[in-house]
């Protein structure tokens, strides 16, 4: 009788408490500062086989956009999982292009800890790995930083970017210059430019944080020494002139940036993944990262489920620690 009532009570889950955490409350929960190092450790851990993280699978819905499931897990962090739905079409509106929940699991039996909202963590991470590939890769004494874009992923950028060199100027620049004119405004320092030539060519750091299916900048602007930075992932033809990849030291999330889209980078197409070096690879002293201060390096990100687990490890632990959130029963 007794295995039979365990039998029957291991059946029934039971109200299970989850802790939910709103954008707000995740914002609040995330230390910039820690991100960079949180992501630094978890490049290194993915670079060095220790995280789990399988392909991402797509639901595609016609004229509309995609959903993606982003799983990931290491020791000592949680299940992880992110699902993100990318519908352009919501900037019209006046909707992020890019929503998110991600999903905590406990590890070692699978019930549900937390659901917290994505939307944020996807835009920071993005952009704390980006600015991460700044501190390792650009020039001891950069000075000059221009970031091309005006919307979230800029945006994040500049909240970053003063955090890892002291610059001694920090531009950005867009299409529209009223777009950068209203970012710049909003970050105390930052100054709105209207020549994107110009200002690539006087940089020491350009960070691109466009959705542009063409290049932004020209390969002929980028002095010797500059680290670029791409975050924009628009195929087929993408942010990032291929010219520029082509004379550059060239760093990579993970070797997966060669596949083919979505997976990959379209800038990428074709190339040999051992050209790229994972960012892991050089924290781990594995490969070198900047080996003159006349080469150019350059980042190119797509973005991967690691970044999000560690990030949201952050703000749930911050978020436990400050008793933030609500717990409902599931």
């Amino acid at each position: 009788m007794t295995s039979l009532s365990i039998s029957r009570s291991a059946q029934t889950k039971g109200d299970t408490p989850v802790l939910i955490l709103s954008e707000a409350e995740v914002k609040t929960c995330v230390d910039l500062r820690q991100l960079l190092d949180a992501l630094a450790g978890g490049f290194k851990a993915l670079s060095g086989g220790k995280v789990v993280s399988p392909a991402r699978p797509q639901l595609d819905i016609p004229q509309a956009g995609y959903s993606l499931a982003m799983p990931a897990w290491m020791a000592d962090m949680h299940l992880t999982v992110k699902i993100v739905n990318v519908f352009e079409g919501n900037i019209a509106k006046g909707v992020p292009s890019h929503l998110a929940t991600i999903h905590l699991f406990d590890p070692e039996t699978g019930m549900p800890i937390c659901i917290m909202d994505g939307t944020y963590i996807t835009a920071v991470r993005t952009s704390g790995s980006a600015v991460l590939s700044v501190r390792e890769l650009a020039r001891r004494d950069a000075k000059v930083v221009t970031v091309v874009g005006a919307g979230v992923q800029a945006s994040q950028h500049l909240n970053l970017l003063p955090l890892v060199r002291d610059f001694a100027e920090i531009r950005v620049v867009s299409k529209v210059f009223a777009d950068a004119q209203a970012l710049a405004a909003q970050h105390p320092g930052v100054v709105a430019v209207s020549d994107i030539e110009a200002a690539v060519r006087s940089s020491d750091v350009v960070c691109l944080a466009t959705h542009s299916y063409e290049p932004v900048i020209s390969a002929d602007w980028v002095r010797p020494g500059t680290h670029v930075s791409s975050v924009g992932v628009a195929p087929p033809g993408g942010e990032l002139p291929v010219e520029l990849v082509g004379r550059a030291g060239l760093f990579v999330e993970t070797r997966d940036a060669f596949a083919p889209t979505p997976v990959g980078s379209c800038e990428l197409a074709g190339l040999d993944p051992q050209a790229g070096t994972e960012l892991g690879e050089m924290l781990l002293g594995l490969r070198p990262g900047r080996v003159g201060a006349d080469q150019v390096t350059v980042y190119k990100a797509m973005g991967v489920a690691m970044e999000d687990m560690v990030a949201a490890d952050l703000a749930y632990r911050e978020a436990v620690r400050k008793g933030f959130g609500r717990v409902v029963a599931l």
